[in-house]
């Protein structure tokens, strides 16, 4: 078992990981400002701002799932180099797709808090982040395949 391939596979989940962890920090800490200013108005806070919040999860499974297929090229010799490669750049795309769509999460946050409307546009542009992120692990699930 080719260790390289374990650290490509490990370092596309841990960056896409990454990127989700903070992009669904921002989103959380906006979604809060906005149930605060809610609160402090009187007014009924939103709950669906945690499917903001939450929508930069996906990147981690899109990582877990680039993640695995690496992992099943274990038995290809001269994987190693191209497991590497294609784990951090597929893992950087994947997690700066979801730290971005975290900042955007957390404008449709406030946004949605104060005029309680747009969430289908809000939701609309959080696909188009999204979009960059399912790009990039389907080009790199291609690329896998012409690995070996």
């Amino acid at each position: 078992m080719d260790p390289m391939i374990i650290a490509g596979a490990i370092a596309c989940l841990g960056l896409s990981a990454a990127g989700s962890a903070f992009g669904t920090g921002f989103a959380a800490s906006s979604a809060v400002g906005a149930w605060k200013k809610c609160y402090a108005a009187n007014k009924p806070a939103p709950f669906i701002l945690l499917g903001l919040v939450g929508a930069p999860i996906t990147q981690t499974l899109y990582g877990m799932i680039l993640m695995f297929i690496m992992l099943g090229k274990t038995d290809v010799k001269g994987a190693g180099l191209a497991c590497v490669l294609l784990g951090i750049f597929a893992g950087l795309g994947i997690g700066l797709s979801a730290l971005f769509q975290g900042r955007a999460a957390a404008a449709a946050c406030d946004a949605q808090a104060e005029t309680g409307q747009g969430l289908t546009n809000y939701f609309g542009a959080l696909g188009i982040v999204e979009t960059v992120a399912i790009f990039t692990m389907v080009f790199t699930i291609i690329a896998l395949g012409k690995v070996g």
